[in-house]
């Protein structure tokens, strides 16, 4: 009878198994018995452990209210009002984040670390063009000129893979659609070179074509400008096209974790063979694929 991994031990394989040469990476983030409490003192959190080694890609799956998302804006310091960290640590390349005043925690996103999110029109002010907003997170971020931020907001455009980069630039979001809006949004978390990128959910709601060209858009990221990636999904499929490694989180906690392959291949907890059994609740055909493969 197989037997499940404890969650710390399995946090600590998985980032020990985060693909070739992973051991020797050093750890980029590091969350330790990540605890949440919401205001009448209920838990939501329970000792959450988690390693992201540099330059790899980390996946948290699960379904929905199971913990993952919650972790991604303890480590973003985005907590919702009501809600917050009640023990633990959260630690980004050697700085302890939850002890950190409010302000400077503010300073690193987007700069040390950055996020997209699943609705990208929801983070887009639609009565102003997306180049002139993408310019306005240059000249507030990197500190660039008005006339250089506008030149690489193109740049920074056409590097997303959006054909005709000038006239994109010149539209509003209400004119594009949601794969291209997604990589506007990509484009302005990137702006400031953050070491860690937080994808949450940021596939969910598009086709499956354009989901393959956004997930393809992050894994030349973290080839080319070395980003390190955690990649939030309910759907197996996706974490297993991008990621290195796998926590599988249920109310609250981290029930397994393990090299993505590993993990489809042979589960551990019964939790995690009721995700990739469930055919017709996440459309994972996919990882079957993986499965046979591996």
């Amino acid at each position: 009878m197989s037997v499940s991994p404890d969650p710390a031990t399995a946090a600590r394989e998985a980032a020990e198994a985060a693909g070739p040469g992973a051991a020797a990476r050093e750890t980029l983030l590091s969350v330790r018995g990540l605890r949440v409490s919401v205001a009448d003192g209920s838990e939501v959190l329970h000792g959450v452990d988690l390693d992201v080694p540099r330059g790899s890609a980390v996946g948290l799956v699960g379904e929905s209210g199971s913990g993952k998302t919650l972790t991604c804006r303890a480590v973003l310091g985005l907590l919702p009002a009501g809600v917050e960290v009640t023990g633990g640590e959260i630690t980004l390349d050697g700085t302890e984040l939850t002890a950190l005043p409010a302000a400077r925690r503010a300073r690193l996103r987007g700069t040390d670390l950055a996020a997209v999110f699943q609705d990208p029109a929801s983070y887009l002010n639609p009565s102003i063009a997306v180049g002139a907003q993408l310019a306005e997170v240059l000249r507030v971020k990197v500190g660039l000129g008005r006339r250089a931020a506008r030149h690489r907001a193109v740049e920074l455009l056409g590097a997303m893979g959006l054909r005709h980069p000038e006239h994109v630039s010149r539209q509003y979001p209400f004119e594009l659609s949601g794969g291209m809006l997604q990589r506007v949004l990509i484009a302005m978390s990137i702006t400031a070179g953050p070491r860690l990128l937080i994808a949450d959910e940021a596939t969910t709601a598009l086709d499956v074509t354009v989901q393959a060209e956004v997930l393809e858009l992050l894994a030349e990221l973290r080839r080319d400008r070395g980003l390190t990636l955690v990649v939030v999904s309910h759907d197996l499929a996706v974490i297993s096209q991008v990621c290195d490694t796998v926590h599988v989180f249920r109310d609250g906690g981290v029930v397994e974790a393990g090299p993505t392959r590993q993990v489809l291949r042979a589960p551990r907890h019964p939790y995690t063979r009721e995700l990739i059994d469930n055919h017709e609740r996440f459309g994972i055909g996919r990882v079957r694929e993986q499965r046979s493969r591996s």
